[in-house]
C-alpha cells in the first residue's frame, strides 16, 4: 500500500518572522510521519528551513531546479546546490513555471533527470487549463505531458520522483476538481505509467495540487489513486497546513 505525502508549495511567499512562526509550528507538531511532510520554499529560505526543520519529520525542498550543474548561467540554482542545504524535493515543470517562463515538457523532463541525478526526488507536475479541460481534451494534454518524461527521463528517473496533477484552473482560484474528477485524471496517469511499467505505476505516488483545503482534504485522500496533496496557499498557514496533513495520516473514525 502507498504511503500519503503532502507538500506545501509557497510560492514566491514567505519571510523570515512568518517563516520561523510557520516552521515552528510544523516542526513541533505530533503526528507527522517521517518523510510524510515537505515544505517547498523560496531559494532565499531554504538555509532557515535547514535551520528550523533539521531533526524534525518535516522535510523541505525546493521550487525549480536548473538542468546544469555548474557554469557560466546566472540566476540558476543546480540540484547539487540544493542538496547542500538538506534539501529532498524539488518542484519541476509546475504549471506557473510552464505558463510564465514557457517552460516546455522536454525541459521538464530534463529538469527531473538533474535533480534524480544530484540526489533529490522531483516532483513532477502536470495539468489542463480551463479552455482544455471543456474542450474535452484532459487526458491528451495531460499524456503529452507525461509522455515526455517518460521518454525523454526514462522509467528509472519516474520511479524515483513523484508525479502531481494540478488542475491549472483550480490553482487559486478557489475551485477544487471533485473527488472523483481528481480520481479520474489521477487513474488516467497511473495507467499511462504502467503502460511503460507496471510495477512502477504501482508504487509512484501521484499528489493532488488545486485549492486543496482542509474541508476537501479527507474526501481527495480517501480516493484510491489520490496519494497526498500538493498545497499552495493554505501551506502558509500552521493551523490550514496541519489540518489538511491530519486528512492525510489519521485515520477518520
Amino acid at each position: 500500500m502507498r504511503s500519503k505525502f503532502v507538500a506545501g508549495n509557497w510560492k514566491m511567499n514567505g519571510s523570515l518572522a512568518a517563516n520561523e512562526a510557520l516552521l515552528s509550528a510544523l516542526a513541533a507538531a505530533p503526528g507527522i510521519p517521517r518523510g510524510g511532510v515537505a515544505v517547498l520554499a523560496p531559494f532565499p529560505y531554504l538555509g532557515q528551513c535547514a535551520d528550523l526543520l533539521r531533526g524534525s519529520t518535516v522535510s523541505w525542498g525546493a521550487q525549480d531546479v536548473s538542468v546544469h550543474e555548474s557554469g557560466a548561467y546566472t540566476g540558476e540554482v543546480s540540484g547539487s546546490m540544493l542538496l547542500e542545504f538538506g534539501c529532498r524535493f524539488v518542484v519541476v515543470g509546475h504549471s506557473e513555471r510552464r505558463a510564465m517562463h514557457g517552460e516546455t515538457s522536454e525541459l521538464v523532463a530534463r529538469k527531473a533527470v538533474a535533480a534524480v541525478k544530484a540526489g533529490l526526488t522531483p516532483i513532477v507536475c502536470v495539468g489542463e487549463t480551463l479552455q482544455e479541460r471543456e474542450s474535452g481534451r484532459t487526458q491528451s494534454v495531460i499524456g503529452e505531458q507525461l509522455d515526455a518524461v517518460l521518454s525523454t527521463a526514462g522509467m528509472e528517473v519516474v520511479g524515483k520522483s513523484i508525479l502531481a496533477y494540478e488542475p491549472v484552473w483550480a490553482i487559486g482560484t478557489g475551485k477544487t476538481a471533485t473527488p472523483a474528477q481528481a480520481q479520474e485524471v489521477h487513474s488516467f496517469i497511473r495507467r499511462r505509467v504502467a503502460g511503460k511499467d507496471a510495477g512502477c505505476a504501482e508504487g509512484v505516488l501521484i499528489l493532488y495540487g488545486g485549492s486543496v483545503k482542509g474541508s476537501n482534504a479527507g474526501a481527495l485522500f480517501s480516493e484510491p489513486d489520490v496519494d497526498g496533496g500538493l498545497v499552495g496557499g493554505a501551506s502558509l498557514v500552521a493551523a490550514d497546513f496541519l489540518e489538511i496533513c491530519k486528512a492525510a495520516f489519521v485515520p477518520s473514525a
